[in-house]
């Protein structure tokens, strides 16, 4: 069993506490789901359990090992988080090829059914330019499972998407729990994860407490 730990953590920029003493741990086969407003630190939380930023006290651990420290990234991390990087001028397929040819983990074969898994065409050859917004978020979370992760970070991830298409994000998510993945997903809006989380959390000014465990999960 994986798990994912952030000790004590806080952030603190130019005077002003963006994370306030975090203490939370996750395991495999869990949906942790996080609300709160925009600028409650569900984005910042999320940015400092991937590595991207350093914290002021505190640290993050995955199975024990102190990231920045024992490790530099998370082994198997999926992220869906706000201005990741896509090439415009590339289709869908084109880009999950170039990503999935850093670690060369991946065929083709699996990179197209990640895309179709997500609802999408591997085959359309419109750039990601012309897709709209519901579509790149579809991409983005292609990206994010498409090498079968151990840990899933989604922040706002059913963004830009109606109904259909939040109730196609929330069957993946279940399924990657059910492979043992562990699951964060962050929402503004509470009634985009009741429902599919194992443990919810509140976050307000940098701090985060614990809502409820759902039950319908």
């Amino acid at each position: 069993m994986n798990t994912l730990e952030i000790n004590n953590y806080t952030k603190i920029i130019k005077g002003a506490v963006i994370l306030d003493n975090i203490d939370l741990k996750f395991q495999s086969g869990k949906i942790y789901g996080f609300v709160g407003y925009n600028g409650s630190g569900k984005t910042m939380l999320f940015r400092a359990l991937c590595g991207l930023i350093k914290p002021t006290n505190g640290c993050v651990k995955y199975n024990s090992q102190i990231l920045g420290k024992d490790i530099s990234v998370i082994p198997k991390l999926g992220v869906v988080i706000e201005n990741i990087g896509l090439y415009p001028e590339f289709t869908g397929l084109k880009n999950l090829q170039l990503l999935a040819g850093i670690n060369k983990t991946i065929s083709d074969e699996e990179i197209k059914a990640s895309i179709r898994k997500v609802g999408l065409d591997p085959e359309d050859k419109r750039t990601v330019r012309k897709y709209s917004l519901g579509m790149r978020q579809r991409i983005v979370l292609a990206q994010a499972i498409m090498e079968s992760p151990d840990v899933l970070i989604l922040d706002e991830p059913t963004n830009a998407l109606d109904e259909d298409g939040v109730n196609d994000i929330h069957r993946i998510i279940k399924e990657e729990k059910d492979r043992g993945c562990i699951v964060l997903i962050a929402s503004h809006n509470r009634s985009d994860i009741n429902g599919i989380c194992d443990e919810i959390y509140i976050m307000d000014k940098g701090k985060c407490r614990f809502l409820k465990e759902d039950t319908n999960a």
